[in-house]
């Protein structure tokens, strides 16, 4: 009788391309997400400045920068998964890792300018702590920014994670039935 069963086959294992093709559409749908805040603080701040007219590429700027958000936060969430307790709620289990989150994507966003200016034939580390235009209150004022365009996001993942997709996604959007 053949053995049909071979010992390096896991059954519900998700191949590398399920897993890469889940990866985008998270990617995908982050950079949506903070794409619309981003487009949505850059109109405001033209806007705010009273510029006329308004440049249409504050908003592809606005887009990369979500982009490259969703992948830092990516990397945070794959470097430090988002646990959920149940004693303590979600809000209380996701405080601390929405700290943590926002510090990661700060670190990578200073990262970031220091390459952009090594890019434009600047030295590094001027170019990463000119972040900000070198102001701690603007970083702090990105920070708080940041964080709640964050929040509602890790809220959002830990009822995911608390109720399951299905039960999430009835609840925001209804049952398909």
């Amino acid at each position: 009788m053949p053995n049909n069963h071979s010992p390096n086959i896991q059954p519900n294992k998700p191949s590398l391309k399920t897993k890469l093709e889940e990866e985008m559409k998270k990617a995908f749908a982050l950079t949506l997400y903070f794409g619309t805040w981003f487009c949505a603080i850059a109109f405001m701040a033209a806007t705010a400045l009273e510029e006329r007219p308004i440049p249409l590429t504050i908003f592809g700027f606005a887009l990369i920068k979500a982009a490259l958000s969703a992948k830092f936060m990516l990397i945070a969430q794959a470097a430090y998964p988002i646990k959920i307790d149940k004693q303590h709620g979600i809000v209380k289990s996701l405080l601390l890792e929405s700290l943590v989150y926002l510090m990661v994507v700060l670190g990578l966003n200073y990262l970031e300018a220091g390459i952009h200016g090594l890019i434009n034939g600047k030295e590094f580390i001027p170019s990463m702590t000119a972040f900000g235009n070198s102001d701690p209150l603007r970083v702090f004022a990105m920070s708080i920014v940041y964080w709640l365009i964050v929040w509602p996001y890790l809220i959002f993942m830990g009822v995911n994670l608390a109720l399951g997709n299905t039960a999430t996604l009835n609840i925001l959007f209804g049952s398909k039935k």
